[in-house]
């Protein structure tokens, strides 16, 4: 068979104003063009740009097309109302993106729609592939099915996405369930779990890490690196940290990433008295996290609620033992890490478990994460086959 012609469609994905957004979709995208043609439809939130514009004085190029890895990018603006109408996100999105979808059809002629996250990016893609007569498969994350309860005009049109979709990559057996629970067909559905870049996430030395970081040799350093809001559980973590014991004041804390939670969780620190041993460091390149996992004698994720996180994969590669929270699909990669996995939400026995796991770090397992590649191998393979059936 040809390669295909794959028509990306998220709102996932690095722009020039956002440059670190979405990098595991990036790097997806990058790995499926080695084996076929891939175009992307990345809209940009309005209120995202705004933002951006008013404090960092950044703005999306004319014409708002950019080349990212080879790749023909389209950023067209995503229209929507701020937290409220959620249930016509989908119409939103949809009409937002519709003229670059219709130019990509005439230009590209795309064989398939493939679409990370089920509302409202999903919904739009099968409704826009439909009218074109072309296939969609969704791939669902975590959050994307997981808070659903939380934002109740999202679940109709998650429902509708996965029932219209011709296929269904999940990220765990988790939400592989889960998506079948919603509506999708079983028989469309493929668990295809992450893996890493090898090259760039692998074990290295801790004390020069350290060094090229600015981090203090004789401190035991903990780490978090991901977005700064609520389903994350940092109000937990800064809580779990506040307990641990005067004698083990020799500890840090670092938050790679930014969001929503940013000024609430410094305000938080400085309200339990440890304002001293928590930095913010703001979003790092993604080609630059290998060295904080190298630095860190743990990792912690103590989430609400996930899927696969990629930097929980990328922490094992890099032989950094993990405290996380046995949510969604944590628990299905936890033997590939040194891991120990708590209830989330529990801040005593997230701290017991950060006091343990600094002194006797989990041992490492004799196997890890595979390489990123073989995951997009297997996405690709679950496209084309998606595609012959469709035909």
């Amino acid at each position: 068979m040809r390669p295909m012609r794959i028509l990306a469609l998220t709102n996932l994905y690095p722009s020039p104003i956002q440059p670190h957004r979405a990098s595991f979709n990036r790097h997806q995208f990058r790995l499926l063009a080695q084996q076929h043609a891939v175009r992307v439809i990345a809209p940009t939130l309005w209120l995202d740009e705004w933002n951006i514009q008013r404090k960092q004085g950044l703005r999306m190029p004319p014409g708002r097309q950019v080349q990212n890895d080879g790749l023909r990018v389209d950023h067209p603006r995503y229209w929507y109302t701020p937290k409220f109408m959620r249930g016509l996100y989908g119409h939103f999105f949809r009409e937002s993106v519709r003229p670059a979808f219709r130019r990509a059809v005439a230009e590209f002629a795309p064989d398939i729609v493939f679409a990370p996250w089920a509302y409202p990016d999903g919904w739009a893609a099968t409704e826009l592939a439909r009218s074109h007569g072309l296939p969609a498969v969704i791939q669902v994350h975590g959050s994307d099915l997981r808070q659903l309860d939380q934002f109740a005009g999202r679940l109709r049109g998650t429902r509708n996405a996965l029932r219209q979709a011709d296929g269904v990559i999940a990220v765990s057996t988790d939400l592989a369930q889960r998506a079948v629970e919603l509506g999708a067909a079983a028989g469309s559905v493929r668990v295809i779990i992450d893996g890493v870049d090898k090259n760039v996430f692998h074990p290295g030395d801790r004390a020069a890490a350290r060094q090229k970081l600015g981090m203090a040799q004789g401190q035991r350093h903990l780490l978090f690196v991901g977005n700064l809001v609520p389903v994350k559980g940092l109000d937990v973590l800064l809580q779990a940290c506040a307990r641990l014991p005067a004698a083990d004041s020799d500890w840090h804390l670092h938050l790679v990433g930014d969001g929503s939670e940013r000024r609430s969780l410094a305000r938080l620190a400085e309200s339990l008295g440890i304002a001293n041993r928590v930095s913010f460091h703001g979003s790092i390149a993604h080609h630059g996290l290998p060295d904080w996992f190298r630095a860190a004698d743990l990792l912690v994720l103590p989430s609400r609620s996930e899927g696969v996180p990629n930097v929980l994969l990328e922490a094992s590669a890099c032989h950094t033992p993990y405290v996380a929270s046995a949510v969604g699909g944590i628990p299905e990669i936890a033997p590939m890490g040194a891991s120990r996995l708590v209830a989330p939400e529990q801040v005593e026995a997230l701290s017991d478990a950060l006091l343990e796991c600094l002194a006797h770090p989990p041992a490492q397992p004799s196997s890890g994460p595979r390489d990123r590649s073989e995951a997009a191998s297997d996405a690709a393979d679950f496209l084309v086959e998606t595609f012959s059936r469709f035909k």
